[in-house]
């Protein structure tokens, strides 16, 4: 009899040993799934799911590493800032879908224009930010320049067989070891709005002589 319960004893152990191994991978499972899940979450708060690029949010951290780089180690760094002209219209004539699709081409088209370790990220609706490391002045206005005529060569979006004008305008400002994220950003911003009144990007430095 005392035989029987203990051999009933270890069978009962067996089982919630193997209930508590179940259990555990069970959880295991579980903390997975939630890590990916807020890998996910963590992405989609980071990333422009439309263009498939980084969004404000991830543009503004990665413009404050950059600034904190160059003022630790020095060396040359720029931010172009870029405008959509005729976006407007595109989606006023045709709706939204369709200047979604005039974005996506946008974006396409800085990407071509850019080195593959520049970034190019949306930080709001018709305006997009790019974080050139590496480049002095001269070198952000001439990429800046081939910003503006990469567009200007495609000229036109289609769509229903109509084509309306679509073309950016595009601003340089250069990373200073004094600088702030929003000091950077607002230059950028200003000389994109001062190119836009010029209709021009000069190659010296974006001055017209």
């Amino acid at each position: 009899m005392l035989r029987n319960d203990a051999a009933n004893d270890e069978i009962a152990v067996l089982q919630r040993s193997e209930g508590l191994a179940a259990e555990v991978r069970r959880l295991r499972t579980e903390l997975r799934k939630c890590e990916a899940r807020l890998v996910e979450l963590d992405r989609l708060a980071h990333w422009d799911p439309l263009l498939d690029l980084p969004n404000r949010r991830s543009f503004l951290s990665s413009l404050d590493q950059l600034v904190a780089r160059v003022k630790r180690y020095g060396g040359t760094a720029a931010l172009i800032f870029v405008d959509v002209d005729g976006l407007k219209a595109i989606n006023d004539s045709f709706g939204h879908d369709a200047g979604d699709k005039a974005l996506i081409e946008v974006a396409r088209l800085l990407k071509s224009s850019v080195r593959e370790a520049d970034l190019v990220s949306r930080i709001s609706g018709d305006e997009f930010g790019i974080l050139l490391e590496h480049a002095d002045e001269l070198s952000a206005w001439q990429t800046a320049l081939r910003i503006t005529e990469t567009c200007d060569d495609y000229h036109s979006f289609c769509i229903a067989g109509i084509c309306l004008p679509l073309t950016v305008a595009a601003g340089v400002a250069v990373i200073r070891s004094d600088d702030s994220p929003e000091k950077v950003l607002k230059r950028a911003d200003q000389e994109m709005y001062r190119i836009k009144g010029i209709g021009r990007v000069a190659i010296n430095f974006g001055r017209v002589p």
